[in-house]
């Protein structure tokens, strides 16, 4: 259980933590621990905005830390995902063109336009934020996006046979995955609706429905699931469930 922790730490953060040997055995309950990144991540962005707050630093310093908290912590693995992805979508081939696309390692004009509008959107509803009832709600965006991306890389169908996310999903224990990540999902909607029940049901409603797209949307135009549109998901249902928890705040 200590070894599949720290694979997950060394896998999808930059998070120190021992070394421990690449093997099924360390990885079979890693995606278990997934979303304790987004524990750390959720944790670091509430200390952020409490000192913020009390050192009465501006809005827009703080939403520039705040959208570099998340890169900081996974190193950016889940923008890579994100960036080839929309490579992909914007090469207009079919699928076996967009999974070549997806597997190039250099960066197109489409991955670099939808990084910079991931951005300015991310900043814009840091920005917006006012009270800290909101931002405490906003950290559990982060667990409900690796606990759903868990969730889908042992129930999905995966678009090829090998791959980072198949090296994590085929060893992992599925019904043990399923039952942790079902759990992570429900109590954090759960205590975000006891936060603030309107911003929690926001973020519950914005997090299932960025869900349901990526299942359909990654069935469509691949067939399954694959490493980078697991990262493509987190991604975008971070940004979709602030979205919907700011912009509803705000109205």
């Amino acid at each position: 259980m200590l070894n599949s922790l720290f694979s997950a730490f060394l896998m999808y953060s930059r998070i120190p933590v021992p070394q421990v040997e690449w093997k099924e055995e360390n990885r079979r309950y890693s995606l278990c621990f997934f979303p304790v990144i987004g524990v750390v991540i959720g944790i670091i962005q509430t200390l952020l905005w409490i000192l913020c707050s009390k050192y009465g630093i501006g809005r827009g310093l703080y939403a520039a830390l705040a959208v570099a908290v998340p890169v900081m912590v996974t190193g950016g693995i889940h923008l890579d995902g994100y960036m080839d992805v929309h490579d992909a979508k914007g090469c207009m081939g079919d699928r076996e063109r967009k999974l070549q696309v997806m597997k190039d390692s250099r960066i197109g004009a489409f991955a670099a336009i939808y990084l910079i509008l991931y951005f300015i959107l991310q900043f814009g509803m840091f920005y917006e934020v006012r009270t800290s009832e909101v931002i405490y709600v906003i950290a559990f965006a982060f667990v409900i996006s690796r606990a759903m991306s868990g969730l889908a890389a042992v129930t999905f169908k995966g678009a090829k046979s090998d791959g980072t996310l198949q090296s994590f999903s085929k060893p992992a224990h599925r019904n043990i995955t399923i039952a942790a990540e079902i759990i992570y999902i429900v109590l954090s909607m759960a205590v975000s609706v006891y936060i603030n029940p309107a911003a929690g049901i926001m973020l519950s409603v914005g997090s299932v429905l960025t869900f349901i797209y990526y299942r359909i949307f990654s069935y469509k135009e691949f067939e399954g699931i694959t490493g980078d549109l697991a990262g493509y998901f987190l991604q975008l249902c971070e940004l979709v469930a602030m979205m919907c928890v700011v912009i509803w705040s705000r109205i």
